[in-house]
C-alpha cells in the first residue's frame, strides 16, 4: 500500500455518501417538530419552558451516541448489545488488533460489542462503536473478520455513523406517538365493538374516533416512511464507499470471501425457511454479490495500474 493511498484509508474524511444522507434529516425535521409538540404541550404545564428551548435539548441529546463513556454503556443498551464474552473476545479481539495494526491506530480507540442474533451480520454506530452478532463470530475465520471489522471502521471513517445516529434519534418520538396512535386506535375499535354497538349513532361516534387516531399515526408514520426511502439510496452508496476503502487499506480480499459466505447463508435460510421480513429489508441494500463484483473489479483497476506504472 503507498503511503498516498494509506493515508487516505486512514483519514477521517466526509464521503458524498454522508452530504447525501442530509437530505432524509433536513425532511424529517418538519414532522420531527410537529411530534416535539405533542410532548411538549404536556411538560410545558408543569415546566415552563419555550419549545425552541425544548426542541433544542432533545436534538443536542445526540451527543450522547458519540460520548465514548456513554456510548458503551447507553448506546449498546438501546441495541440490545453487550461486550464480548471471555469466549466470543478469544475468536474476535485478534482479527480486530491486525486491523488496527496494519492501519497504525490503537485498538481501544473503538470500541467491540456483540449483539446476540442468528443473523451473519456487524454494523457500526454512535461515535466508535463496532457490533458484530454472535453467530458472525461463530461462523466467520480470522481473516474474514478482519475484512468485515476494516468494513465497519471504513462508516466510522466516512462519517456515515453521524447522520444515521442523527436520524434514528429524530425519529424516535415520531415512531413513538405513530405507535401510540395505533394503540389508541385499536383500543377505540375495540371499545366501540365491545360497549356501544347496539347504539348506531355511539358507534359511529367510536368510528369517527378510530379513524382521527389512525389519520395521526399516519401523519407522522409516513414522514418517517417517506425520510428512509430517500435514506436507503445514501445507504447503499455508503456500503459501496467503505468497501472501496477497505481494498485501499488492504482488506478487500478478505471482506470478498465474507460476503460471498454472507450471500451463502441468506441462500441457504431462504432455500429452508423462504423469505423473511429482514430479506425484505436487505433489499435496500447492496446485495453481498454485487458488492464482492465492484471489490474485485477494483481489485482488477489496481492490479492494472501497478503493471502499467511498471
Amino acid at each position: 500500500m503507498s503511503r498516498k493511498a494509506r493515508h487516505r484509508a486512514l483519514g477521517r474524511s466526509v464521503e458524498r455518501s454522508t452530504i447525501g444522507a442530509l437530505v432524509p434529516i433536513v425532511l424529517l425535521v418538519p414532522v420531527w417538530l410537529l411530534a416535539l409538540v405533542v410532548f411538549w404541550l404536556p411538560f410545558r404545564l408543569i415546566w415552563q419552558v419555550p419549545f425552541w428551548l425544548f426542541a433544542v435539548a432533545h436534538f443536542g441529546a445526540v451527543v450522547v451516541m458519540f460520548w465514548r463513556p456513554l456510548q458503551t454503556v447507553l448506546v449498546m443498551r438501546m441495541l440490545g448489545a453487550r461486550r464480548a464474552t471471555p469466549d466470543q473476545a478469544r475468536r474476535l479481539e485478534p482479527a480486530w488488533r491486525s486491523v488496527a495494526q496494519q492501519l497504525g491506530i490503537k485498538p481501544g480507540r473503538y470500541a467491540l460489542a456483540v449483539l446476540s442474533s442468528e443473523e451473519l451480520n456487524a454494523f457500526a454506530c454512535g461515535g466508535g462503536l463496532l457490533v458484530v452478532t454472535s453467530y458472525a463470530i461463530e461462523t466467520l475465520p480470522r481473516d474474514e473478520m478482519t475484512g468485515v471489522l476494516a468494513h465497519e471502521l471504513a462508516h466510522h471513517l466516512g462519517f456515515h455513523t453521524v447522520a444515521l445516529s442523527v436520524r434514528q434519534w429524530l425519529s424516535l418520538p415520531i415512531f413513538l406517538l405513530a405507535q401510540v396512535g395505533f394503540f389508541l386506535q385499536n383500543v377505540a375499535t375495540a371499545a366501540t365493538n365491545s360497549f356501544v354497538s347496539h347504539s348506531s349513532s355511539l358507534s359511529a361516534v367510536g368510528r369517527l374516533i378510530s379513524a382521527v387516531l389512525n389519520g395521526f399515526s399516519w401523519v407522522f408514520l409516513s414522514g418517517l416512511l417517506v425520510s428512509n426511502r430517500i435514506a436507503n439510496r445514501a445507504d447503499r452508496n455508503s456500503e459501496f464507499e467503505a468497501d472501496r476503502r477497505v481494498v485501499t487499506m488492504g482488506f478487500g480480499r478478505e471482506l470478498a470471501t465474507a460476503l460471498r459466505r454472507v450471500d451463502q447463508d441468506h441462500r441457504d435460510r431462504r432455500l429452508h425457511a423462504g423469505p423473511t421480513f429482514r430479506d425484505n429489508l436487505v433489499l435496500t441494500h447492496p446485495s453481498a454479490r454485487s458488492r464482492v463484483q465492484r471489490i474485485e473489479a477494483l481489485h482488477r483497476r489496481e492490479a492494472s495500474r501497478q503493471r502499467m506504472s511498471r
